[in-house]
């Protein structure tokens, strides 16, 4: 029988659990790299590319390589979702990042700073999860949704600044938002079984304020209608906003059911109130250019219908 080396033996065992101790501590790094989200800025166009190769420590240098910058952009997030890392992509703006390092006293050149304000942007909730789209496809709805957000920034700031009724004292703002969502619901309630497109536009004294939902209804009243709440909670802010400043603005719905005609009902904002429009004012508004005030062409398989009830205004409307 050959002699036993326990030295030997005891270095093999040593090695051994060394290198199972070294394997299990990358693999557990590993699996929680996986738990912890990224944030990736995109830059939108060429001439936001161009502004950012103005910064020594920004990895490209050159402005006509744009394209370059958004293969290998679309290469890093293949790499993070094959790795199975959630991913959020935000539009980076260089102006608001210049005005950012300004107001917080930071060195725009550095990549610290790029990432710190790259992980600010997804934590204000303008971006959107990576699903694996073509980068030439995520910058469109990244366009959007920044738009989307700003709207409903922009919206929420006009309900907080309107104010207290100079009455009664109650929080405009609140009971326009308040009446908005009752609207809502009985814009759903009232309208066919189908999918319904609706859209609120509100001009404001800088910018247009449009919200747009999309929604589904069975005919079954007690069936709650499919609606995004992301989607309503915009919607619903935007006619708030249009009920509280009293100004001019409109609504449209539109349904859509197999087998059926699509049925377009419209509203309008005025003083506070949303007044149903006539099938005449509906076709009229359709019917003619927004831009030129000329009329176009109804469109084939649309029925203009007369909007219904759906305002229950309150002492301020």
């Amino acid at each position: 029988m050959p002699p036993t080396n326990h030295a030997g033996a005891n270095r093999t065992s040593r090695t051994r659990t060394g290198r199972t101790s070294r394997t299990s501590s990358t693999s557990r790094r590993r699996t929680l790299r996986r738990e912890v989200p990224s944030t990736v800025g995109l830059l939108a166009d060429a001439e936001d590319f161009a502004a950012m190769c103005g910064y020594r420590s920004f990895t490209f240098d050159q402005p006509a390589d744009y394209p370059d910058y958004l293969h290998h952009v679309d290469g890093l997030l293949r790499s993070l979702a094959a790795q199975g890392i959630h991913t959020t992509v935000a539009l980076f703006d260089p102006e608001e990042y210049a005005d950012y390092c300004a107001d917080h006293g930071l060195d725009p050149d550095t990549a610290e700073t790029r990432t710190r304000f790259t992980a600010e942007l997804a934590g204000a909730g303008a971006g959107l999860p990576y699903g694996g789209q073509p980068v030439d496809e995520l910058v469109p709805l990244l366009v959007d949704e920044a738009v989307r957000h700003a709207t409903w920034e922009y919206a929420t700031t006009l309900l907080a600044q309107v104010g207290a009724c100079a009455d009664c004292g109650e929080d405009i703002g609140q009971a326009s938002f308040e009446r908005a969502a009752a609207a809502l619901r009985r814009l759903l309630a009232g309208a066919d079984p189908g999918h319904h497109h609706l859209v609120c536009s509100v001009p404001t004294e800088t910018e247009q304020l449009v919200a747009v939902l999309h929604a589904q209804t069975s005919g079954d009243p007690e069936a709650l209608p499919l609606v995004e709440s992301r989607e309503s909670l915009d919607f619903v802010t935007v006619l708030a906003a249009g009920l509280a400043l009293g100004g001019p603005g409109g609504l449209v719905l539109r349904s859509t059911a197999e087998g059926h005609r699509d049925r377009v009902h419209g509203w309008r904002l005025d003083r506070g109130r949303l007044t149903a429009l006539s099938a005449a004012a509906v076709f009229n508004a359709y019917c003619t250019d927004a831009d030129t005030g000329e009329p176009v062409a109804p469109e084939p398989g649309v029925e203009y219908c007369p909007g219904y009830e759906v305002d229950d205004p309150g002492p301020h409307g």
